[in-house]
């Protein structure tokens, strides 16, 4: 579950930190305290994406950590298999930092980690419910989803995606070899040019850098010539001047002979002499460049004419030379595969129809346990609702046959019907906004116990609602509560005075600047805390007392509920 929570300069909120309990706690607080300041947080601690507009103004950076304790075993595998492990008491603390430059920085347990894992990890920890998800129930898209989510059997389905993937994938090359004879007779002409013009080109890798570089030395014969000239005539002299190599050796012969008196020199006299046979080993290396220069000037016209032909072919097949001959195999190849298409595609047929009627079967399989699971699923969901104040609904899973997809062959929707006598009809045309809130819960509260997930968040789930169904509301989440943690953001007294613990948002000016603060309330501010909910800006005594009694019943109900079980 989700022990703590430390946000800092988020939005208002300049430094909080939040110890949870386990069981049910509300948040609650005037509109625009900064609720969904503590969402957000949450949410980026999911790895959720973030912007730099949550930052505190004139902070640099803003941070969130979360503690999480009796982290559940699929929790607890994944963040294995991502390399990380929890500390020796089973706590694990997440943290996200986000900087001025829409960067961020994740840790797990203080070691880097990136975002991906950080949203692997933390949707095993926890489930964050808001009122745009009710919103999602609209989409008959999203219900196939909530249908699996009642055990479909992983392996199963992934066999299933196995074949289904095989099936897409030879019906791919399918279609790219069923062509008709026109198509073909077309396809292999224009392979056969291409062919023999890329294999008449003689094409060999390097060729072209090579024939660059002796271009670039031909058109630069003379630049090159008159240096190497002016090197070879300063090493080895002309009829004026000594060479350097002479010059040398004759430093070294003078050194040697006086060495004899002076025993030091005969060092510098011997490196002298390697010198100098270094320079004249340069000026034999120089006169084989100048032979180099020698060259036909139609040789240059050849270089030319043979890298205009590469040039040409290169606009056409790839540019460089490699590339093009990886095209001339490429091209074989396909020349290859349409010259033996019919036998080609008669084997890709035959494998295309193995594994069409290999994920047909479990598809089929598939369908019938969404079929069963259906009758359980709105039996269940029937029940809550009834329970949350909707007594005569009435709640169908409509599944039809389609065609495969990556999904199976079932398409499903959720009908609903909210008056007695009246026949069910799809959810986007009949449910208002408090009824896809009772409906939404209905469907955790059934999915609840089918999961690890120790921490369930519900964001305004009470939207649309009031009364006696604020109170059916309150009471399912507190039920659900027995066995993880649940933490509810409400605008509602009757939710609120249901929690085991309530946490007070609230937000202040100071210095000019906004804070928000969040603190847990005890008896006496939890009763003040709903009477102001209760009676707005005017709390008056009796509104004071109706608190009380609002939360002494709902303390009772909660104690008598937990005796029955």
């Amino acid at each position: 579950m989700l022990s703590q929570l430390y946000i800092e300069n988020v939005a208002v909120i300049e430094k909080a930190s939040i110890n949870f309990r386990g069981g049910f706690s509300a948040l609650t607080g005037e509109t625009g305290a900064g609720k969904s300041i503590l969402i957000d947080s949450i949410h980026a601690i999911l790895g959720e994406r973030t912007s730099r507009e949550m930052i505190r103004t004139g902070a640099k950076s803003a941070c969130v950590s979360a503690v999480f304790t009796d982290v559940g075993k699929r929790a607890l595998q994944k963040l294995t298999d991502c390399g990380y492990e929890a500390e020796d008491d089973g706590t694990l603390v997440i943290q996200r930092e986000i900087s001025a430059d829409s960067k961020s920085s994740c840790r797990i347990n203080g070691r880097p980690a990136t975002v991906s894992v950080l949203k692997q990890v933390a949707s095993l920890l926890v489930n964050i419910h808001g009122q745009h998800e009710s919103y999602g129930l609209l989409s008959p898209e999203n219900h196939l989803a909530y249908l699996n989510s009642m055990g479909l059997p992983k392996e199963l389905f992934s066999r299933y995606s196995e074949y289904y993937s095989e099936m897409q994938k030879l019906h791919a090359e399918l279609d790219s070899i069923n062509m008709d004879e026109s198509q073909k007779a077309r396809q292999i002409d224009l392979l056969d040019y291409e062919i023999s013009e890329l294999e008449g080109a003689g094409l060999k890798p390097g060729e072209q850098e090579e024939l660059e570089r002796r271009r670039s030395m031909y058109r630069n014969s003379e630049k090159i010539a008159s240096a190497v000239g002016q090197a070879k005539t300063t090493l080895n002299g002309d009829d004026e001047v000594e060479g350097a190599a002479s010059a040398v050796s004759n430093a070294a012969d003078a050194l040697s002979g006086a060495s004899q008196y002076l025993p030091e020199l005969s060092k510098t006299a011997e490196r002298l002499q390697n010198i100098s046979y270094d320079l004249e080993d340069c000026a034999g290396e120089l006169s084989g460049y100048a032979d180099q220069l020698e060259y036909d000037p139609a040789e240059l016209d050849r270089i030319e004419a043979r890298l205009d032909t590469l040039y040409r072919l290169g606009l056409k097949y790839g540019g460089s030379v490699e590339a093009m001959i990886k095209f001339l195999g490429k091209s074989k190849a396909e020349l290859a595969m349409i010259k033996t298409s019919n036998k080609s595609a008669a084997h890709l047929r035959e494998e295309y129809k193995k594994s069409k009627e290999k994920a047909e079967c479990l598809a089929l399989e598939i369908s019938e346990w969404r079929s069963k699971a259906a009758h359980e699923f709105s039996a269940q969901v029937k029940k809550e609702l009834e329970f949350l104040n909707m007594p005569h609904v009435s709640f169908e899973v409509k599944q039809e046959r389609c065609p495969l997809n990556a999904n199976g062959c079932d398409r499903v929707e959720f009908l609903i019907s909210a008056n007695e006598g009246e026949p069910a009809k799809p959810i986007a045309k009949i449910a208002s906004g408090g009824e896809l809130s009772r409906i939404m819960l209905a469907i955790k509260t059934v999915l609840a116990g089918r999961d690890e997930v120790g921490t369930l968040i519900f964001d305004e789930i009470d939207a649309g609602v009031s009364g006696n169904a604020a109170q059916k509301i309150g009471l399912k989440l507190h039920e659900v509560s027995e066995n993880r943690q649940v933490i509810c953001v409400t605008h509602l007294a009757q939710i609120a005075a249901l929690a085991d613990a309530q946490y007070l948002v609230s937000k202040e000016v100071r210095d000019g600047r906004t804070y928000t603060e969040i603190s847990e309330l005890g008896r006496e501010g939890r009763v003040k805390e709903l009477a102001r909910i209760m009676g707005g800006a005017r709390i008056t005594p009796l509104t004071m007392k109706n608190a009380e009694e609002m939360l002494q019943m709902a303390q009772e109900e909660n104690s008598r509920k937990d005796l029955h079980r």
